[in-house]
């Protein structure tokens, strides 16, 4: 039995003793649990195992049976504890009505994930408390990630829509009117607020507006009743970090609820990425985090090798490190800067911010022969060697530069006003974080040193000499702490990287273009500059990956948003939210 099997085979055992016949082995990894224990199952792993952390839900569709299962549809979530790879859970849905109970209840990091797989994929989760679209618009008719998608996509005169052209080759989505047959009005769909004030609402409180006059006279401030209303932030807003919308519900000037409402920016991102081979979803991922590159080829280049059961010489590990943490500092450089502009402060930090970014994307040019787009990992190594001109210029930033300008970035930013926006705003318990999956630096600011590099170590990261970053009061000034010190680290790992880099080969074996992956499924994942970024991959054996799905850091942090708003001014939401850091790119997919 191998080291990887071990953990589920006791796992197995020990459910096995207190849910006798709820859970059975998987076809590839982890375990099938049967879909009227799966709650009860949950919440022993959560509160007897550990597993309080769900970092994906993913939906996949067998419309053909396989050996040991029958056709299907399949809930599959990814759990881990504090240390260690995970636990996956399969739970099988019928596939002429696919429904799984939600577990909002034990992790509401589930939410909206769960209606995401009910967005893409048409798995409906009872008891979820709020399952509607996310990404897609209540109008749209049908469920994309289907296999069958195509079958069911209908004409004017409701006959079936061709999937292939008289020659045999498949109909590209592309083909199609992209708002035609595809889109029918709901029967009872109708356009409204997301958040309107209910029905027979009145104002239950009275704010007391500041008289400076009646302070002086011992007075308490004069009372005001209040109108409950609906205030939109976005989608066009500077400050959302590209086309979010939140919809806020305020009393006064004071936040009662909001939500962030998504998928202006989607691009089925996974229904294209089941259609490329294997090797053309590398330059694809860079525009999930357009900023971070890098390090969204590290994520799925990870998945793929896990696989594929291959394993990168040590050169091209070093090298992969290397980009990864100058993307790390690249990141963080640019939300300290993007956020004195978002309250207000400076413009010039901003500009700081970007300065130091076009140096290091000076080297990813160098390297890859790309700013943004990099494109610059492959399975089993990376696509080109360094140059020449790589290893002093790097040295240059890593050992005199970039130090300076972190301190210098340290004073610019944690001044008076800081504080004031900044301390005991937002505060996220570490329970919280813990329970809506959050990650990243939004988690460790809450005081959980939790970090997939140390967590569950990949590339050679074991190897060097680092901290993991982590404050503890949870507000925004805490977070940004953290992405301070995290810069400080990365430096730390750059100048070990770069010291010891080793000579050698910088692939496994010979660099293909058309990768055929075994069967099997894997679940890989990096720590990105804002937190776990995951890939689930799913191989039937041929060219293209059966199944293809992105655990996003920016997607799932944002699940909490609505709970660091609660209570706070309309003029602190902004502040909120760009000390999550996110990206649309990664949100929507």
């Amino acid at each position: 039995m191998s080291e990887e099997t071990k953990p589920t085979a006791e796992i197995l055992s020990t459910l096995e003793e207190h849910f006798p016949g709820a859970a059975q082995p998987a076809e590839y990894e982890g375990l099938v649990v049967a879909p009227d224990r799966l709650v009860d199952v949950a919440a022993f792993l959560r509160d007897e195992m550990g597993y309080a952390y769900l970092s994906c839900v993913t939906g996949v569709d067998y419309p053909e049976p396989t050996a040991q299962f029958p056709a299907r549809f399949e809930t599959v979530y990814h759990l881990f504890r504090s240390h260690g790879g995970p636990l996956t859970l399969h739970v099988h849905a019928d596939r002429d009505e696919p429904s799984v109970p939600s577990l909002v209840s034990v992790w509401p990091s589930a939410n909206v994930h769960e209606r995401e797989t009910w967005d893409l994929m048409g798995i409906r989760f009872e008891d979820h408390p709020d399952l509607r679209r996310i990404l897609l618009w209540e109008g749209y008719e049908g469920h994309p990630l289907r296999k069958d998608f195509h079958e069911v996509y209908y004409e004017a005169d409701h006959k079936p829509f061709s999937s292939r052209h008289p020659d045999g080759q498949p109909v590209q989505a592309e083909e199609r009117a992209p708002l035609g047959r595809n889109l029918r009005y709901p029967p009872d769909w109708s356009e409204g607020g997301d958040l309107n004030p209910p029905e027979g609402w009145e104002p239950q409180a009275e704010v007391a507006i500041y008289d400076p006059l009646e302070e002086r006279t011992g007075g308490n401030g004069r009372p005001m009743p209040t109108e409950q209303i609906v205030l939109n932030f976005g989608p066009q807003h500077p400050s959302t970090h590209g086309v979010l919308r939140m919809v806020a519900r305020l009393d006064g000037e004071t936040v009662q609820e909001l939500e962030p409402v998504l998928g202006y920016l989607h691009r089925c991102h996974e229904k294209i990425g089941e259609r490329n081979v294997w090797l053309a979803n590398m330059p694809f991922t860079d525009r999930l985090d357009y900023i971070c590159s890098m390090s969204n080829n590290f994520g799925y280049a990870v998945a793929a090798e896990k696989l594929m059961g291959v394993k990168p010489p040590e050169r091209a590990e070093y090298i992969r490190v290397i980009m990864a943490e100058l993307t790390r500092i690249l990141n963080h450089m640019v939300v300290v800067g993007f956020f004195t502009n978002d309250i207000g402060v400076y413009l010039t930090g901003m500009l700081y911010g970007l300065e130091e970014r076009e140096l290091i994307l000076d080297l990813f040019e160098m390297a890859s022969g790309s700013r943004m787009m990099c494109n610059y990992f492959r399975f089993g190594g990376v696509a080109r060697d360094l140059p020449e001109e790589f290893l002093p210029m790097a040295k240059e930033l890593v050992y005199e530069r970039l130090p300076r300008r972190v301190e210098e970035m340290d004073r610019f930013l944690f001044n008076e006003i800081f504080e004031v926006r900044g301390k005991g705003v937002s505060v996220l318990p570490a329970e919280t974080a813990v329970a809506y999956g959050c990650t990243g630096p939004l988690l460790r600011a809450s005081g959980v040193p939790y970090d997939v590099r140390r967590a569950e170590p990949y590339s050679v990261y074991d190897e060097f000499d680092w901290d993991v970053a982590v404050a503890y009061n949870g507000d925004v000034y805490d977070r940004f702490v953290v992405r301070f010190e995290e810069m400080r680290q990365s430096l730390r790992i750059l100048r070990q990287a770069l010291e010891r880099l080793p000579d050698g080969p910088i692939q496994e074996g010979k660099s293909r273009h058309n990768v055929k992956m075994p069967e099997g499924e894997a679940y890989g994942r990096v720590e990105a500059p804002k937190g776990e970024l995951g890939f689930y991959l799913v191989s039937d054996g041929g060219r293209n990956p059966y199944r293809y799905r992105v655990r996003s850091p920016s997607f799932t942090n944002l699940g909490v948003l609505g709970e660091m708003c609660r209570g706070h001014l309309v003029a602190d939401v902004v502040a909120i939210l760009a000390s999550i850091d996110i990206t649309l790119g990664e949100v929507d997919r």
